[in-house]
């Protein structure tokens, strides 16, 4: 093990850690100040020790705000654990009381994932957690693992079985789904039943598949007719029209009642859906109970 360095740990206090933490997730001091019940001045002075410790300007002065440097970034992860490893460290078990609770939390996921929990979510946390607050964000795979290493999100959820982690987080199958066909009631073409034939045949609507919300398989892309940027939309196309669409299973069944459509599972469409959920690997009362409303609204 090297030598550790005595003096620089010295110079070093959770404090700086903080201003740190936030300075990178705010960009701006006023607003760090506020979050912390800080003055500006501390803030500008704690920024003054951080360049000094670590030897770069860490953040240079834009319009919008604090823009971080290359090193800043580079910390970032490592600053976050620092202090998700004191802050486990010296808490004792805590409790978490929904509804006492005025917690934001933040989860990224794809939209036919938001569409299909998002309802539940909502009316989770106006009965349970009536304080809190939940926002639903659609970030790239790779900006929200980022964002969970900075504390920034407390969950992201995807097609991510096959994607490097890293340290510091952990990953959860959350549902598995497969695609479905659908219809409005009272198609002139489909009764509640789809051969090969007739889907090749009438041709269908589906979503175009992106980095960030990718369904996993190509559901017939040979004879697909359209192509939109989202499943909601596909589903509102379908019910308005004597198109047919292909869907996610799950989601159609949420909203077939609704949208008055017809869900038919076509043995043709085999394609499977995996759909995991990434979390930051520590104790969080918190964020455990969130997770479980999470894993209940998907359901």
């Amino acid at each position: 093990m090297q030598d550790i360095d005595f003096n620089n740990i010295r110079r070093m206090d959770g404090s700086l850690l903080l201003v740190f933490h936030e300075l990178l997730r705010e960009k701006r001091a006023t607003t760090v100040a506020e979050r912390l019940g800080l003055s500006q001045s501390a803030i500008s002075h704690a920024l003054t020790r951080l360049r000094e410790i670590f030897g770069d300007p860490l953040f240079v002065r834009k319009p919008h705000g604090l823009a971080p440097t290359r090193r800043a970034l580079e910390l970032g992860p490592q600053v976050e654990a620092l202090l998700q490893l004191a802050d486990s460290t010296l808490a004792r078990e805590r409790k978490f009381e929904p509804k006492e609770s005025g917690r934001r939390f933040i989860v990224s996921a794809p939209e036919f994932v938001t569409a299909l929990m998002g309802a539940r979510l909502i009316e989770t946390f106006r009965k349970q957690a009536p304080k809190a607050q939940i926002i639903l964000e659609s970030l790239q795979r790779d900006v929200a693992f980022q964002a969970l290493r900075r504390g920034e999100i407390d969950l992201a959820i995807g097609l991510f079985d096959s994607v490097g982690l890293g340290n510091g987080l952990a990953r959860e199958l959350l549902f598995e789904d497969r695609y479905c066909a659908i219809a409005r009631k009272g198609h002139p073409l489909v009764k509640g039943k789809l051969s090969m034939g007739a889907y090749a045949e009438i041709g269908h609507v589906y979503a175009l598949r992106e980095d960030n919300e990718d369904t996993g398989g190509d559901a017939g892309d040979v004879w697909m007719r359209g192509a939109v940027p989202r499943w909601l939309t596909v589903l509102m196309l379908v019910a308005g029209s004597d198109a047919i669409g292909t869907v996610p299973l799950a989601l159609a069944e949420r909203h077939a009642k609704t949208l008055k459509l017809q869900v038919i599972r076509a043995p043709f469409l085999q394609d499977r859906i995996r759909v995991s959920a990434v979390r930051r690997s520590v104790k969080d009362a918190g964020a455990d109970w969130f997770f479980d409303q999470v894993k209940t609204a998907v359901k």
